[in-house]
């Protein structure tokens, strides 16, 4: 059976006729007529009594008028669901990421995805850097956002948004109403982003090393946003995210850090072939995000460029 039949058998249904069934299908009587017997056949009863007079349903056919025409109902929303997610309007779109980085752009463009595809089932799926890339490998996640993206070729990234860093200290510091650069805290305790699952964290730590200290770390944190509540309990320093710094907290300071940019811009990270919902939501995180001098996308990142404000691709790090 065919929907085709279905159709077919719908259309005499409603007429009562199969001259007019055929009309309103724009098919010949002949060949409609031996669908229906066709499909009787198939289905082993009559759908239809005939008289030289008139047409009407059985018992059969009146059950399988009602079924029918939800199972043709069923099909059109199924095709139209299909033709919605294959235009990226529609469908299950699963967003790897930690949560302090809804304090940027992204926060935005999830809402403003939210309001443009009701269609789209959103989920956010917040976790450290190294199991966003798992998830993502795996095809469990289809998009992640990450900061310092490692060489990874089954990767591509996109350079997001760009952003720097902001020095948090607790408002009582020595050095809060000091201009302050790397250089100054070398004798400073620090807070730091967990150095076994974040690019981001390794890299600030190379920048710490470059400035001639090691850093002395007392803590080590998954959310960069969870720094903060470590400094104003006085544990330490701590190197944030700037949008990260923009969550004020009333027993903090936030303070740019002087000399060479320390980067800590974010990067979309995908698997081939980009989906359509990917490429509809990374449009809005464009536009929220707008950075200046942004590449197309890349496939590779050397983590010695970032110092210098430069990437190129890949998968891992923090928020």
């Amino acid at each position: 059976m065919e929907l085709r039949h279905l159709r077919y058998f719908l259309a005499v249904a409603k007429h009562l006729s199969f001259t007019a069934a055929a009309e309103s299908l724009g098919v010949a009587q002949p060949p409609l007529s031996q669908q229906i017997r066709d499909l009787e056949a198939e289905i082993g009863t009559p759908l239809f009594e005939r008289t030289t007079r008139r047409v009407t349903l059985t018992r059969a056919g009146e059950d399988l008028q009602a079924q029918a025409s939800a199972i043709l109902e069923k099909a059109g929303e199924a095709v139209d669901r299909a033709r919605a997610i294959g235009a990226g309007t529609a469908g299950i779109l699963n967003v790897g990421l930690t949560g302090s980085m809804l304090a940027g752009p992204l926060g935005r463009a999830i809402r403003g995805y939210a309001n443009a595809y009701p269609g789209v089932d959103l989920r956010i799926h917040e976790m450290s850097p190294d199991r966003q890339i798992a998830m993502l490998k795996s095809g469990q996640t289809d998009v992640s956002f990450l900061r310092c993206p490692p060489h990874d070729a089954d990767l591509v990234s996109e350079l997001a948004w760009r952003e720097t860093v902001s020095l948090v200290l607790p408002k009582d510091h020595r050095l809060a109403a000091a201009p302050v650069s790397l250089t100054d805290l070398r004798d400073e305790t620090f807070v730091f982003l967990r150095l076994t699952d974040s690019l981001f964290a390794k890299y600030l730590w190379d920048c710490c090393v470059a400035a001639g200290f090691v850093p002395r770390i007392t803590h080590q944190t998954v959310e960069a946003a969870s720094l903060t509540s470590l400094v104003a309990a006085g544990l330490g320093v701590a190197i944030i995210p700037e949008f990260v710094a923009r969550l004020a907290h009333a027993d903090v300071v936030y303070k740019p850090i002087q000399g060479p940019h320390i980067r800590a811009d974010v990067y979309a990270l995908w698997t081939r072939p980009r989906q359509p919902l990917v490429e509809r939501f990374l449009g809005l995180v464009r536009a929220d995000g707008d950075p200046a001098g942004r590449s197309a996308a890349r496939a590779a990142q050397d983590p010695s460029d970032i110092r210098s404000g430069g990437s190129t691709s890949g998968g891992s790090g923090e928020t």
